[in-house]
């Protein structure tokens, strides 16, 4: 419902009608633009707001979209239907090359890119072609529009000897007037002359007698008259003859012709509201292109979450005068806050009543189907109702006041408003006593906040200023005005009431200072400084609200941290408990092997009955392993606790057999790296290693034995570090998403989680990611673009479809 009933007179949505009807093409759109209506209807507003915005496109990016001849035929097709009628051969011409044209832009839809224009695509579907129509019409009128001579028989017949009596006459004429011209009674450069469809030759009056024929007429100065020679009165006779001939033919070709068209007249008339449809969408995208309109979020909810939202009439005043209008950001019902009615306050000529009429303009354009200039990013509603009450309503007619008209306005909302209403309500409270008048305005706004209605209210009222710091619902919003340079800002702050600065701008104005020293007087010093408290208070809250913000960026900070280091910890007790593991692995492992060597030392000493060489060989034998115990162990030591150089190396322990003499066959691994190999020849003091497919050459001494068990184990190790590699790719594959979202950020910071994401879903073998950056000035758009060319593993990036989000979307496809 929408109240008053001169609603969009008020608003201005009048003008916005008339701008759409400039952009017609015809006034099959005229129409259309005059039947477009408010709707509350979510799946209808979504669906128009989508076609305004796929035409949109159509304008930007296409060259070839069918444009011309937007004729209305209608009447001529309604005039038809009685039988024995016809269509005139301009009315037949203008139909033949509307119904192309309707062709041509079925055409185009059918041919493009499926899905990319999917809402404009949709019209098309019941739209029929009428082949048979045009190719009879192209049978009949040439390009010019004229019937053909070859249109019938009996029409080509008759053209001929048209044309040949005419040329007979004319050479009779011919004739006749050279001889005239040599007897004198004609001037020389005289020629035949056409008088009520007959040929005729000038002639003075003297000499009129002196040429046998029909006098048919004479000039205004009677200076000349124009005889018809008898020698050709009956040639003209038979033209006269052979026209109306003409005529009836075409008459009886033009009626066979309708009499095709007549039984088809719903279906072309239906084709031609189609067209209408397409005239009237073509002219919403090119208004909203004039005015860089937008299609935002829209939910089926009631809600205001508007960022940079624009009065588009105010736009277009201001750009012809190279002047920017200062955007609207103004929310209401959204999720992130409870209130719902704003009471804005302010000085007068500060933007209050703008304010209020870009919401309601914009949210009136927004259900009529239009797009409107606001942020893609911002959030919008659907409302049932939007009452309005704004300007003097003093009716002398209906013996009403300007205030009685108020309260008249208030009582139907009241009764009508619900918490799917949007209530605007300018200079609420105003046009009486301001004691009781203000009284009145808190006990409706009350009842307002009651119902749970949305609203944008202004007011100059302290009492309402208060009842919205008081009440759940209701929230106060100030027009903001710079003191210090004596002007509106046109900027408004949701939050604070707003002043109305009196004193300063009577001061501005001029108006004598001992007048504005009284009127401080009698209102006191207090209430002339509460304007000034109310700056202060406004000002310290803006720097504790700042304060505030940057102490929740600094514990969303602390507390990414703390969650980072807690997970580094757990990383390093794991550590720690792998190595005490390894450890006593190791410790185990060395004490058997100790075990085995003394087992194997006194056996042999006792097999040697203590002979004095071979006992000494034998504990010679025994301290080289204790020396190779301790080298162990002061490796496991340097495992344990390695420092940043040894952090990743193995300990190598050695076996007593690995001492010996390094062969042809052994496993071997250059001394402090982990990669073995297998000797393959041995050159003096120099060795050839194998290491898989590649052979190197390197000095016995920079070499050690490694045991098989050792090769399996360094194997084991590679597969298990592959393995653990593959798992962290694993586990981001599982956690990657398709998309990332950096509208709002700065250049730098957008930049940079694109280049941290494109790596990941390089790595990820995404296939396909999406960069949402939003519409905007395009500057972002451009720095991520620029960035992606520069990027190997990139097969392209596109726009995505403009059903999903069209130039506010980057589509990447990964190779």
């Amino acid at each position: 419902m929408i109240y008053p009933q001169n609603f969009e007179e008020k608003i201005g949505f009048d003008k916005i009608r008339e701008m759409l009807i400039a952009r017609c093409l015809s006034p099959l759109g005229a129409e259309k633009v005059g039947e477009m209506a408010f709707s509350s209807q979510y799946e209808i507003i979504r669906k128009q707001l989508y076609q305004t915005l796929e035409f949109v496109q159509i304008i930007r990016e296409e060259d070839n979209f069918p444009s011309d001849y937007f004729f209305d035929v209608r009447d001529s097709l309604k005039k038809i239907r009685i039988e024995g009628t016809y269509l005139l051969e301009r009315e037949l011409f203008d139909i033949r090359r509307s119904l192309e044209t309707i062709n041509a832009i079925v055409r185009f839809f059918n041919s493009s890119t499926p899905f990319l224009y999917s809402h404009l695509q949709e019209l098309t579907l019941d739209v029929a072609a009428f082949p048979k129509h045009t190719k009879q019409i192209d049978g009949i009128l040439d390009k010019f529009g004229d019937i053909k001579d070859n249109a019938s028989p009996e029409l080509s017949n008759i053209r001929r000897q048209l044309a040949q009596t005419v040329n007979s006459i004319s050479k009779t004429l011919h004739r006749i007037l050279k001889m005239a011209q040599s007897e004198g009674l004609v001037e020389k450069d005289v020629a035949p002359a056409m008088r009520d469809g007959r040929l005729v030759i000038p002639i003075s009056p003297a000499f009129k007698r002196k040429l046998n024929g029909i006098v048919h007429d004479e000039s205004a100065s009677g200076k000349t008259v124009f005889i018809e020679p008898a020698e050709v009165v009956e040639a003209n006779n038979k033209i006269r003859e052979l026209e109306n001939e003409e005529k009836r033919e075409i008459v009886k070709i033009l009626t066979a012709v309708s009499d095709q068209i007549r039984p088809e007249i719903p279906e072309i008339l239906h084709s031609y509201q189609f067209l209408a449809k397409i005239d009237f969408i073509r002219a919403k995208a090119l208004f909203a292109t004039n005015i860089e309109a937008v299609l935002p979020n829209i939910e089926d909810k009631q809600q205001i979450d508007w960022i940079r939202a624009i009065h588009p009439l105010l736009y277009l005043s201001h750009k012809k005068q190279n002047k920017t209008v200062v955007p609207l950001d103004i929310e209401l019902g959204s999720s992130e806050n409870l209130y719902r009615i704003l009471i804005v306050s302010g000085p007068n000529a500060g933007g209050k009543s703008v304010c209020l009429k870009t919401v309601g303009l914009l949210q009136y354009m927004l259900q009529c189907g239009l797009l409107i200039p606001l942020e893609e990013r911002s959030k919008t509603g659907i409302f049932k109702d939007i009452f309005l009450d704004i300007g003097d309503e003093q009716s002398i007619e209906n013996d009403l006041s300007s205030y009685s008209s108020h309260l008249t306005n208030m009582k139907f909302m009241i009764k009508n408003a619900n918490p799917q209403s949007l209530i605007l309500i300018d200079e609420f409270g105003g046009g009486t006593e301001p004691q009781i008048g203000g009284a009145i305005a808190e006990a409706m706004l009350h009842r307002f906040n009651e119902k749970q209605s949305f609203g944008i209210i202004t007011t100059h009222y302290q009492n309402l200023k208060t009842f919205a710091d008081d009440h759940e619902g209701v929230v106060n919003g100030a027009m903001l005005y710079d003191r210090n340079a004596m002007q509106a800002l046109f900027k408004l702050s949701i939050g604070q009431p707003g002043s109305s600065f009196a004193i300063d701008i009577a001061r501005k104005i001029g108006l004598p200072e001992d007048v504005i020293a009284e009127a401080s007087e009698k209102v006191g010093k207090d209430y002339i400084d509460m304007d000034k408290y109310l700056q202060d208070i406004l000002r310290d809250k803006r720097y504790w609200e700042s304060k505030r913000q940057n102490i929740r960026q600094q514990e969303k900070r602390l507390e990414e941290l703390s969650d980072r280091y807690q997970s580094h910890l757990e990383k390093i007790e794991n550590q720690r408990k792998e190595i005490i593991s390894q450890a006593k692995t190791d410790a185990e492992r060395m004490l058997s092997d100790t075990n085995a060597v003394i087992e194997k030392t006194i056996r042999e000493i006792k097999e040697a009955q203590a002979e004095k060489e071979k006992t000494k060989e034998v504990r010679k034998t025994l301290d080289n392993f204790k020396r190779t115990m301790n080298d162990t162990r002061h490796s496991s030591l340097i495992t344990r606790h390695p420092s940043p150089v040894t952090r990743h190396s193995s300990p190598v322990t050695r076996h007593p057999s690995l001492l010996s003499p390094i062969t042809i066959g052994d496993i071997v691994r250059i001394k402090g790296q982990q990669t073995t190999g297998k000797v393959m020849e041995i050159k003096g003091k120099t060795a050839v290693i194998a290491f898989g497919a590649l052979k190197t050459s390197t000095k016995l001494e920079q070499l050690e034995k490694v045991s098989n068990n050792q090769s399996k184990k360094e194997s084991t190790r590679k597969s298990i570090k592959h393995s653990n590699s593959a798992d962290i790719l694993s586990e981001k594959k599982l956690i990657f998403k398709p998309e990332i979202d950096v509208r709002g950020m700065r250049g730098d910071e957008a930049l940079q989680a694109v280049i941290y994401y494109i790596d990941d879903a390089i790595q990820c073998n995404a296939g396909r990611v999406r960069i949402l950056h939003g519409t905007g000035t395009g500057a972002l758009r451009q720095i991520i673009r620029d960035y992606l060319k520069t990027v190997q593993g990139i097969k392209s990036f596109h726009d995505e479809h403009v059903q999903f989000g069209g130039t506010g979307i980057t589509v990447v496809e990964i190779d």
